[in-house]
């Protein structure tokens, strides 16, 4: 039998995050496009100043329903002839609402990209907003609000939110809104809402794919291009106020066979100069199966499944930003009190003895090593340079950070993930059984202990 020869590795490629091409229409879009060659499937990203602290009182959750209901009908199509014109393009088309403002999402093949693009407009120009879609979509999300309630992962976050922020700030409050807010929100609210916030001048269009044989500028200008509004002044950004005083907090789930654990506080956003040291050090407390909780609490003492720590960007701006910082898991709930005590010895050791140089170059090696992986498709960098543009960041921003997490040395990430968890500065919840976790929990001194229900 002959064997062909093994195939030798080809020498490494140099790689860099995608530098975009930004430009501005004459409507006072902003648009930054990014060419892949290969890349047949266009992503296109549509960030709208729509902030959920504009949102008026009373009516938290409008920026969502607004989001939702912009493929929903237009002037031109009602909502099953949209739907029917995008499945024709093959296109996916969705849209969120968060803390920054609203996201819309746009994948496509680039041979579709101009009649795609010419619905995308029309539902940031002319969304119909119809009484009866707006109060459909008013009833989705009050059927969606108790299974979030009912989801261990979703209660904590909520309770979470609240016991750190203030009752008067945004983010203390659901981000798609209560019962209550939701259910106040008509036709006329979310047009009051659309017509105040999304315009051409204050929005940003990211498209990434391969455009080589694509007129980009043509098609732009036919498109979104023709979409008009009126300037805005710049809202005032309220500052973020956070209460970070270690205690905890049970939410009482009776008979809950597990604890959800959520443990956060608030802490630097990405203008810091400590960012990518808090990215390298977060990671190697809890960013993997091989980092430091997972070593203890899944594989040395079989807690859990997996526990993660991670810092993720709530508002982001050169005015100031925060991130919460949290640690997030599940355990049975007779070790809840063995676990909480086994996660605050990793903290304090951390504290006492730092990270290691191994630890330090395993984290390095995953979170730059594996960038050209993540950043694969389209929609990876569109995302993230819209990731960017939201929080008023250089467009060469990630591949900046990829480079400061290579010269990170383990003292400073040490320093960075110290400060992120201080082991008497955290709001611990715990969603599960009081009757059961409640004592042990008390015993382990990490803070006033209070219990709430729902």
């Amino acid at each position: 039998m002959e064997f062909h020869p093994q195939p030798t590795a080809g020498s490494a490629k140099p790689w860099a995050f995608p530098a975009p091409e930004r430009g501005t229409l004459d409507n006072g879009l902003t648009v930054l496009r990014c060419d892949r060659p290969g890349q047949q499937v266009v992503a296109v990203e549509i960030f709208l100043a729509a902030p959920l602290d504009a949102e008026p009182e009373g009516l938290d959750g409008v920026a969502t329903i607004m989001a939702r209901a912009l493929t929903e009908g237009t002037d031109k199509h009602s909502a099953e002839e949209f739907a029917a014109e995008l499945e024709r393009c093959g296109a996916t088309l969705d849209a969120h609402a968060d803390h920054p403002g609203v996201r819309v999402s746009l994948e496509v093949p680039v041979s579709r990209l101009p009649k795609a693009l010419s619905l995308l407009a029309e539902a940031l120009r002319a969304p119909a907003f119809a009484e009866s879609e707006i109060e459909r979509l008013v009833a989705n999300r009050l059927d969606e609000i108790p299974h979030e309630q009912a989801n261990p992962a979703r209660r904590a976050a909520k309770q979470l939110s609240k016991e750190l922020f203030p009752a008067t700030a945004r983010m203390s409050r659901p981000r798609q809104g209560t019962e209550e807010t939701v259910a106040a929100i008509d036709a006329a609210a979310v047009r009051a809402f659309y017509e105040a916030y999304v315009r051409p001048a204050t929005a940003v269009a990211v498209i990434v794919g391969d455009l080589s044989g694509t007129d980009l500028d043509a098609i732009l200008a036919d498109t979104l291009g023709a979409w008009t509004g009126t300037t805005a002044k710049a809202r005032p950004v309220p500052p973020i106020t956070a209460d970070d005083t270690g205690r905890v907090v049970i939410v009482d789930r009776p008979g809950a066979v597990q604890t959800q654990l959520l443990i956060g506080r608030i802490g630097a956003d990405r203008h810091d100069r400590v960012w990518a040291a808090q990215v390298l050090g977060t990671y190697c407390l809890g960013g993997t199966l091989t980092s430091r909780l997972d070593r203890v609490l899944r594989e040395e003492k079989g807690y859990t499944y997996g526990v993660r720590s991670f810092g993720q960007v709530l508002r982001s701006g050169p005015d100031g930003g925060a991130a919460m910082l949290a640690i997030s898991g599940s355990v049975d709930t007779p070790n809840t009190g063995p676990a909480l005590d086994d996660l605050w010895k990793v903290l304090r050791k951390l504290a006492a003895e730092g990270l290691t140089d191994a630890e330090r170059e395993s984290a390095v090696q995953n979170l730059v090593g594996v960038a050209p992986l993540k950043y694969e498709t389209a929609a990876a960098v569109a995302a993230t340079l819209a990731d960017q543009v939201e929080q008023f960041l250089p467009d060469d921003y990630q591949a900046q950070l990829y480079a400061q997490l290579a010269e990170t040395g383990t003292v400073e990430a040490t320093a960075a993930v110290v400060n992120a968890f201080p082991a008497d500065r955290l709001v611990t919840v715990l969603v599960g059984d009081a009757a059961q976790i409640e004592e042990p929990v008390r015993a382990l001194g990490i803070g006033e202990v209070s219990v709430v229900t729902g």
